[in-house]
């Protein structure tokens, strides 16, 4: 079974992609684990330290082909409104990961979060999509990685 040392965020010209892997916001907060591609290649992924990864970011095997990954689409909340900026506020108060688009917000599917958006009058409607909320403001990549 091949291993992933590391992950890159670009494709080098150099080097083939043998699969691709679709993975979940959650399942992209990875240091080491073993995985299996959508087509069945099972790998290892042993990283020096936990990273957050992105849509079209790839594990580097050690024979030093490429698994390209793809996010997978999820059960979000798409948040709507004329008051997206205090609901935003509330949101990131509690520290919760978040896609800010320019007429609407995606948050992951939580029935008390859902109930706290209506009270803040907020449009909400269940999507199934892709997830790809904002980084952390302290370099980590998620937002709730800096130290309270």
């Amino acid at each position: 079974m091949q291993t992933a040392f590391k992950i890159t965020d670009h494709k080098d010209a150099s080097k083939n992609i043998l699969d691709e892997i679709t993975l979940s916001y959650e399942e992209r907060f990875i240091r080491r684990k073993k995985l299996t591609t959508d087509n069945g290649t099972e790998f290892l992924v042993n990283l020096e330290e936990t990273v957050s990864m992105d849509e079209d970011h790839y594990f580097e095997l050690e024979n030093g082909n490429l698994i390209q990954v793809v996010s997978k689409e999820e059960n979000l909340i798409e948040i709507t409104g004329n008051n997206l900026k205090h609901i935003i506020w509330h949101i990131g108060n509690r520290h919760l990961p978040c896609q800010i688009e320019k007429k609407r917000i995606l948050i992951q599917d939580d029935a008390v979060i859902l109930d706290m958006i209506l009270k803040l009058h907020g449009n909400v409607k269940k999507v199934f999509e892709k997830f790809k909320p904002e980084g952390g403001a302290y370099g980590m990549g998620r937002t709730h990685s800096h130290k309270h």
